[in-house]
């Protein structure tokens, strides 16, 4: 059926939230009640306002509680508490959304899904799922990191991120799985599984924050046996700050945001290992300088001591010696020689005085017979042919019989 152009309202956003803002606070039944449900993604900003919602099984009432009235709380107020909420509804115009302004709280119970977080954590416990001792220190440089969340999500982006900025050496194995709802806890053991069989350094198992309903495939008994039995170590990293799973006690560490599991994952950066790198150097440097100035020092006292004892030094000695005894064997060679030579002339003398040839030139011969050359010295001996020798040569003669 079409509308009609003439009977129909025509209204802003503005005048239409402003109509319905009025017939709700002009309810008198919505201005005095009680509101009875679990409360989930509490909030406590620095204003001192509490902001949070109530859920049942089928439906959700956003609430908020003003300061002056928050200061009166005597209960302390957690995810997954089911109280009963007293207030005032109204609407948020900005928003165009309706909320129960809240000004008493009284506790109802601690919720279904608390009470079976609280049993569960009970049961896990006292098998010693969660003791200190089972826990595993985090490799300080893992060269291979696991991540187990959803494919999609934030907290991916958020630790691939930082993986890269703080250390890109490192590989990153991802196996997907979905964080939430009933396939969720399957999907994240066969995950946790998977990744195992390739054996990384260090898995990170994480997701954004949520409500106690969001985050409760992390409290599902699977997945917390599947992190306890993990051949590597885990780092938990799911919801935020606040936020406490099963799967956080299991963990061997528990990361208060997903970005903050890969920054404990990466405790050593590359900017860490530059500056490790640089000071290694410099002490290797030093290392090595005092090294040569103390061998150098080593050596010089050394080559001092081995002017003393060297070859070389012995070799000149002795070369030296050998100069000397070279000079004086020549010096009493030299003087021999003369002794010699003058012992030599005086004979030399004295033979020229003896030399039979000297007395030719005073006047006498040497006769030689000719037929043997044998000196006539009887005349017995002067026969046939024969020499006669002067001083200035010689003549022949014959003896006749």
């Amino acid at each position: 059926m079409q509308p009609t152009l003439f009977s129909s309202v025509h209204l802003t956003v503005s005048q239409l939230t402003f109509h319905i803002r009025k017939q709700l606070e002009n309810d008198p039944t919505l201005q005095d009640v009680w509101v009875e449900g679990e409360i989930s993604n509490l909030s406590r900003p620095a204003s001192g306002h509490i902001y949070f919602t109530l859920k049942d099984k089928n439906a959700s009432l956003k609430c908020m509680m003003w300061k002056p009235d928050a200061a009166k709380l005597r209960i302390a107020l957690q995810d997954g508490m089911a109280v009963e909420a007293h207030g005032r509804i109204t609407v948020y115009e900005p928003q165009g959304t309706y909320q129960l302004a809240v000004n008493l709280i009284q506790p109802k119970g601690e919720g279904a899904l608390y009470q079976e977080f609280l049993r569960l954590k009970a049961a896990l416990e006292a098998e010693g799922l969660f003791d200190p001792e089972r826990k595993r220190p985090i490799p300080e440089f893992p060269r291979v990191v696991g991540i187990v969340t959803s494919g999609t999500g934030a907290a991916l982006r958020d630790m691939l991120n930082t993986l890269r900025r703080r250390l890109p050496l490192t590989k990153v194995i991802l196996a997907p799985a979905p964080v939430q709802g009933v396939d969720a806890p399957p999907a994240l053991v066969k995950a946790l599984q998977s990744l195992n069989s390739q054996n990384p350094d260090v898995i990170l198992l994480a997701r954004g924050g949520g409500s106690i309903e969001d985050l409760w495939a992390f409290n599902d008994e699977r997945v917390v046996r599947a992190v306890a039995d993990s051949k590597a170590p885990i780092i938990c990293g799911v919801g935020h700050e606040t936020d406490f799973t099963l799967s956080d006690f299991a963990a061997d560490l528990r990361a208060p945001t997903p970005t903050a599991a890969a920054e404990l994952a990466t405790r050593i950066t590359l900017d860490d290992l530059y500056s490790q790198l640089n000071y290694q150097a410099a002490r290797i440097t030093d290392l090595i300088s005092g090294l040569l100035a103390e061998q150098k020092a080593l050596i010089s006292a050394f080559a001092s001591r081995m002017k003393y004892v060297s070859p070389e030094r012995r070799i000149q000695s002795d070369t030296q010696t050998l100069d000397e005894l070279s000079r004086r064997a020549y010096s009493a060679l030299t003087h021999r020689i003369q002794l010699q030579a003058r012992h030599v002339d005086g004979i030399s003398k004295r033979l020229q005085s003896l030399n039979p040839e000297g007395i030719l030139s005073r006047g006498y011969a040497i006769i030689t017979r000719k037929e043997d050359g044998k000196v006539v010295t009887q005349v017995s001996q002067a026969q046939g042919e024969m020499k006669v020798r002067v001083s200035d040569g010689e003549f022949e003669v014959r003896r006749e019989q």
